[in-house]
């Protein structure tokens, strides 16, 4: 058998053992699909919201009611969602400065953020911009230890939540680290730990690459708040730019007054005729998703297939997109990512190349020839060149263009002699 017919038998194989998996997933995104529907729905969405005011943009009543579809998809009392948000990390950014105060306390309790959250905080040893980090305007910072080293500390959770503690990050992936994720299940048993010391403590929830992958949000378990990018999940591939943060009035009102500017709030900004394609994208969103989630699931199936160590494994309950997979060097990260960048449909004639990235201390490889700069919901395939050689595979328009991108990886993995 030559090397092409054994990579795409290895591939076959695996999707044929995940029917029942892919079910699951089906049902899923049946479930998250009529969520939103139904919000669409409820707030009578029509032609005219696709208008777009200018200047200030007041009175944009297609603004207005895109906050509604999302806060009533999220189940909270209020939502932001803009174009104005630069990335994920912005949007975050926007949250943490809106809601802390000098002298009060973030708590991460998944141990040590990703590496663009520690710029954030200030927590990074020798953080050029620490003093415009959240510490560097005086919010105390402190982490739950992960217990050995990839599960979050559930029992040693409240010694950690001090008085002055005012809010605790849950992040719900797990950027570049080898953590398990965190389910809804996790999500809701770390707010119930959290409110039972202290009610008033702010619980907020980092969702990127988490939406609609499970049933069920944060905000639907317990949580004050949380954000997200519109280039990940919820934008369904589409949206250009942007982001949003949801959950209580107080909290979201807050926010949005670090994204413009006290007085204006969620009031204000022209949305540069973006309203249409955000509401596409989110009513687009579960599909896309769940897409996305079969195909990780069959890059888990096939490399524990060829003897590799993937996290999750392809039976484990799903809550991100990520999928992490352990390979011996930097010559397989290389090989891997230049066949994830060879099967894109953008700029497929490149090659990954380890480079320095803003917001990180090594070089990182990165793959993925994406319609929008950045966007993780397409598929891409990423990771820092550093032991234990990690690449992190994420999204997928399409289900079969990750299968066909597997199969060139896998090809191309056989011709190296893995």
């Amino acid at each position: 058998m030559d090397i092409s017919t054994k990579a795409k038998e290895i591939v076959n194989n695996a999707q044929e053992s995940l029917r029942d998996i892919f079910l699951e997933c089906d049902e899923i995104n049946e479930f998250n699909q009529k969520k939103v529907l139904d919000a669409f729905c409820k707030n009578k969405i029509g032609e005219e919201h696709f208008y777009t005011v200018t200047g200030y943009g007041h009175d944009d009543i297609g603004r207005e009611a895109l906050d509604c579809v999302y806060k009533d998809v999220f189940k909270t009392e209020s939502a932001i969602v803009r174009p104005h948000f630069v990335s994920g990390s912005h949007t975050i950014a926007c949250a943490l400065f809106g809601v802390l105060r000098h002298n009060d306390r973030l708590v991460s309790i998944a141990g040590e953020p990703y590496d663009t959250m520690q710029q954030i905080i200030g927590s990074r040893p020798n953080c050029d911009d620490f003093n415009t980090s959240l510490m560097g305007h005086g919010v105390k910072y402190s982490e739950v230890p992960l217990k050995d080293g990839i599960e979050v500390d559930f029992d040693n959770i409240e010694k950690y939540l001090l008085p002055d503690t005012k809010m605790v990050l849950i992040q719900r992936s797990r950027g570049y680290s080898l953590r398990h994720p965190l389910t809804i299940d996790d999500i809701e048993k770390i707010i119930k730990k959290v409110k039972n010391k202290n009610p008033d403590i702010c619980c907020f929830v980092d969702n990127c690459y988490g939406e609609f992958c499970e049933k069920k949000e944060p905000t639907e378990v317990g949580a004050d708040l949380i954000a997200g990018s519109l280039i990940k999940n919820p934008g369904g591939g589409i949206v250009e730019a942007g982001g949003y943060i949801a959950g209580k009035k107080e909290y979201v009102d807050m926010a949005s007054r670090r994204l413009t500017a006290p007085g204006i709030g969620a009031q204000g900004g022209a949305m540069h005729n973006q309203t249409r394609i955000i509401l596409q994208g989110f009513f687009m969103a579960p599909n896309i998703v769940s897409n996305a989630l079969k195909g990780s699931i069959l890059a888990a199936k096939v490399f524990e297939d060829m003897g590799f160590c993937t996290f999750p494994s392809h039976q484990t309950k799903r809550t991100d997109l990520i999928q992490t997979i352990k390979l011996n060097n930097e010559k397989e990260q290389q090989a891997f990512c230049a066949m994830i960048q060879k099967n894109s449909p953008i700029e497929s004639y490149l090659t990954p190349i380890p480079d320095t990235v803003p917001g990180y201390d090594c070089n990182l490889l990165m793959a993925g020839g994406s319609f929008i700069e950045g966007s993780t919901i397409e598929l891409s395939a990423d990771g820092p060149v550093r032991f234990p050689y990690a690449i992190y595979l994420q999204g997928g328009l399409s289900y079969f263009h990750v299968k066909i991108a597997l199969i060139a990886v896998v090809e191309e993995l056989l011709k190296n002699k893995y």
